[in-house]
């Protein structure tokens, strides 16, 4: 198997409300080849999409009735710490919960969380220690 990511889906309860978050909030732009049943976004050389909970825990032949701590979280890398701080409140505006405020952490980085309507975890960090090459990606040494 390649080490490589494609993909990452988020199964959201509400599509469209979760559409006007990451589309009409953030500014997103989806691809065309969605649809009214999934949303993809190009995100560099990785694909984003939202799609019905209930349908994607049929996919996958599970009950999408669990809830709790999924052991899964999203990371946004800003390019300045004070990013961090503008993008929190931008999501919190627009309806997100602020699980923890940004703050310097043991790292050596600047970071605080959110979660969105179907309480997926997004970090939001700066971290002195990465750069980002010319297309916007960042750049592991």
């Amino acid at each position: 198997m390649r080490q490589k990511l494609n993909i990452v889906t988020l199964g959201v309860k509400d599509l469209e409300r979760s559409l006007k978050f990451y589309v009409d909030g953030l500014g997103w732009k989806f691809s065309s080849v969605s649809t009214e049943n999934i949303a993809f976004f190009q995100m560099g050389g990785t694909v984003f999409a939202l799609y019905p909970r209930d349908k994607l825990a049929e996919d996958a032949k599970i009950n999408s009735d669990s809830s709790g701590f999924s052991g899964i979280t999203l990371a946004y890398n800003a390019k300045k710490e004070a990013e961090v701080a503008k993008v929190l409140e931008q999501v919190e505006s627009l309806g997100a919960t602020i699980v923890k405020k940004a703050e310097k952490v043991f790292w050596g980085g600047y970071s605080g969380y959110f979660a969105d309507f179907d309480g997926h975890l997004w970090e939001v960090a700066w971290n002195p220690f990465f750069k980002f090459d010319e297309s916007d990606n960042l750049v592991l040494p």
